[in-house]
C-alpha cells in the first residue's frame, strides 16, 4: 500500500479557504465573496482591513455582555495560567461548584442542580436523557416518548433534531429517533402580524398536548421541550397564556416540561431566564451562549431538586447518571462564566434589557410598510423581520440582505431564510438601536 505524503507540521501551509467546511453556511457563496472578521470589542466587529461593523446579532445570540469585555478576558487569562484542565469524571475543581451555585441562585423556584456541558446542542441532549432516565429510575420505564414543536430549534444532536421542527435541519438525516411527536407551531401571521411582545392569539394551541396524550397515553410520554421564544426559526414569541397551559397539562399528566433557554437565557428577555418573565416553572432549563457571553464554549441544564433527588438512591459509591463530557465544567469556561455573571450584575444588564425593550420594539416597527416586509415580531431585545421571497428562490432575498449589510452598510445580523433576525448585545445604546434599524431600512429597500 502506497504511503500518503504528509505535509510536515513545521512547513508553511497556505491560508486557503477551501479546507474549512463551514457550519450552517453556503460554503461556495461564502468562499466566492468572504465575510471575514478579525477582531471584536464591545458592540463592534472589525474586518481584517479594519472596517468597523455594528453587531446586530450578539455574535450568534450569545455575546450578551458585549465583545471582549476586559473582566472576562482577564478571568480567562488568569485561569489559563493557573489550571488548564481538570477531569470532570470523579474529580473536580472549585470554580465548577461556585458557578453551579451562582446559576442555581439565578434560576427560579427549586431549579437548583446544574449539569454542565459545552453547547446548547449538548444541553438539549443532556436534558432529554435526564428526562428518560428520571422516569426509568422511578419505575416508569414506559415513559419514553418525547414531544417537541414544529419550527422548534434544539441544536444539532440526534435528540435535538428529532424533537426539533425545522425541516431543513432534519430532512438529510433519515429516521432520527423513534417515539417523537410534535406540537403545532404557535405562529399564525394572519392572527399575529406586527405584534410587539407576546401575541394575544394562540394560547389554545397548548391544548394540542391533550390530543397527543389521548393518542399516545400519558404513560408513554417522558417530556415536552419548547423554546419559550423560538429564536432560530425567526423569533416567535409565545402567545399570552400558552406556556402556563402547557405547564398545567404536564402537571396533570406527570410529564416533564423542559424550557430550552439557550437563546432566551441570561438577559435576552430582560430576566435571567424566560421562565421568570413568564412566571412558569419548568422541570429543566437548558442554557449555553450567554453564560460566558460567547467567550468560551459552555452549556448546561438546571434541574429541579426532585429530579436530582430521584437519582440519589442506592449505594453511595455507584454512579447515579451514566452521562457526561470530557470538557464538562472546563476551568476556562467556569472562570469566564463567573466573570460574565459578575458583569451582568455589576452593570444591571438584565434590567437594562427590560428598559430598552420598548424603544427597541418601536424602532423595529418603523420598518412596517417598507417593500416586501410581511411581518415584524419583537420580544425582549430580539426582532424577526419577514421579507417576501423572491420568485426565483426562497431565502435569496434574505441572503442578499445579510450580504449587503456586511459589505456595504457595516452591519451584521442573522439571515434565517427570508427572515432578518436581530438580537444585539445588551450593552446596546438607544442611538445604536436607531442606527441598526436605519441601516436595516436602507438594506430592505436595496433588496426590493
Amino acid at each position: 500500500m502506497a504511503q500518503t505524503q504528509r505535509t510536515p507540521v513545521s512547513a508553511t501551509v497556505p491560508n486557503d479557504l477551501e479546507p474549512f467546511w463551514m457550519p450552517f453556511t453556503a460554503n461556495r457563496a461564502f468562499k466566492a465573496r468572504p465575510r471575514m472578521i478579525a477582531r471584536a470589542k464591545d458592540m463592534f466587529y472589525f474586518t481584517p482591513e479594519g472596517r468597523k461593523l455594528l453587531d446586530g446579532s450578539a455574535g450568534l445570540w450569545c455575546t450578551n455582555a458585549g465583545h471582549n469585555r476586559d473582566p472576562i478576558v482577564e478571568a480567562i487569562q488568569a485561569q489559563a495560567a493557573e489550571i488548564d484542565f481538570a477531569p470532570p469524571f470523579q474529580f473536580a475543581h472549585p470554580k465548577a461548584f461556585e458557578l453551579a451555585a451562582r446559576v442555581a441562585a439565578l434560576a427560579p423556584g427549586d431549579l437548583d442542580h446544574v449539569f454542565f456541558c459545552n453547547s446548547g446542542s449538548e444541553a438539549v441532549d443532556t436534558a432529554l436523557k435526564i428526562a428518560l432516565a428520571y422516569h426509568n429510575v422511578r419505575g416508569n420505564a414506559s415513559r419514553v416518548r418525547l414531544i417537541g414543536r414544529e419550527r422548534g430549534y434544539h441544536g444539532v444532536g440526534f435528540g435535538g433534531i428529532a424533537v426539533g421542527g425545522i425541516v431543513s435541519n432534519r430532512k438529510q438525516f433519515g429516521a432520527l429517533m423513534a417515539g417523537i411527536d410534535h406540537l403545532p407551531s404557535t405562529y399564525n401571521r394572519e392572527k399575529q402580524a406586527f405584534t410587539m411582545g407576546e401575541p394575544e392569539w394562540g394560547a389554545h394551541l397548548a391544548d394540542e398536548l391533550d390530543r397527543l396524550v389521548a393518542l399516545h397515553d400519558a404513560s408513554t410520554i417522558a417530556a415536552v421541550i419548547v423554546e419559550p421564544v423560538s429564536g432560530s426559526t425567526g423569533v416567535l414569541p409565545p402567545p399570552k397564556g400558552y406556556l402556563e397551559r402547557l405547564r398545567a397539562i404536564c402537571d396533570k399528566q406527570g410529564i416533564l416540561l423542559i424550557f430550552d433557554e439557550v437563546i432566551t437565557g441570561y438577559g435576552r428577555l430582560g430576566y435571567a431566564f424566560a421562565a421568570e418573565r413568564y412566571g412558569v416553572l419548568p422541570d429543566m432549563i437548558t442554557f449555553a451562549k450567554g453564560i460566558t457571553s460567547g467567550s468560551v464554549p459552555m452549556g448546561g441544564v438546571v434541574v429541579r431538586k426532585g429530579i436530582y433527588d430521584a437519582f440519589m438512591k442506592g449505594p453511595e459509591h455507584v454512579i447515579e447518571l451514566f452521562h457526561g463530557y470530557t470538557y464538562s465544567a472546563h476551568p476556562l469556561a467556569c472562570a469566564a462564566g463567573l466573570a460574565t455573571l459578575d458583569l451582568y450584575r455589576a452593570e444591571g444588564l438584565f434590567e437594562r434589557a427590560r428598559k430598552l425593550e420598548k424603544p427597541w420594539a418601536e424602532a423595529a416597527m418603523r420598518l412596517k410598510g417598507l417593500p416586501n416586509v410581511l411581518d415584524i415580531r419583537t420580544v425582549g431585545l430580539t426582532a424577526g423581520i419577514d421579507l417576501a421571497s423572491k420568485p426565483d428562490g426562497v431565502g435569496k432575498r434574505g441572503y442578499q440582505a445579510m450580504e449587503l449589510a456586511f459589505h456595504d452598510h457595516d452591519l451584521m445580523f442573522r439571515g434565517v431564510g427570508d427572515t432578518l433576525a436581530l438580537s444585539p448585545p445588551l450593552i446596546v445604546t438607544e442611538d445604536q438601536i436607531g442606527e441598526i434599524f436605519d441601516k436595516a431600512a436602507a438594506i430592505i429597500k436595496a433588496v426590493a
